[in-house]
């Protein structure tokens, strides 16, 4: 079983930064990426940016220029850093790592963490 754990989240005043982090855990390989997703009120959820095996990093056009994405390969973490945030940051971010579990899985499959609380205050 694969597990992410996100950690990070909280209230964060407009105009402020954040940093999310998501540790993976269990039996794990053949990684496409890993990355981050939000949900905010009543929306859908949405891709924030994720990161390769290789590097390429791939960010929603609404945090391009704002955010970094990155991921410690050896230690199965991403990491997201968010600058001038605002009202609509407001959502529940999720870990997400599209890879497999079983040897006998023959395509991989997206695993999600519990998802952690960012509040964006005006």
């Amino acid at each position: 079983q694969v597990q992410l754990v996100e950690s990070g989240g909280g209230l964060v005043q407009a105009g402020g930064s954040l940093r999310l982090s998501c540790a993976a855990s269990g039996t794990i390989f053949n990684i496409a990426h890993m990355g981050w997703y939000r949900q905010g009120p009543g929306m859908q959820r949405e891709l924030v940016a994720t990161i390769s095996s290789s590097g390429k990093t791939n960010y929603a056009d609404s945090v391009t220029g704002r955010s970094t994405v990155s991921r410690d390969v050896g230690l199965n973490t991403v990491s997201l850093e968010m600058n001038s945030l605002k009202a609509e940051d407001t959502a529940v971010y999720y870990c997400n790592l599209n890879g497999r579990s079983q040897f006998r899985q023959k395509v991989n499959v997206d695993y999600w963490g519990q998802g952690t609380q960012v509040t964006v205050s005006s």
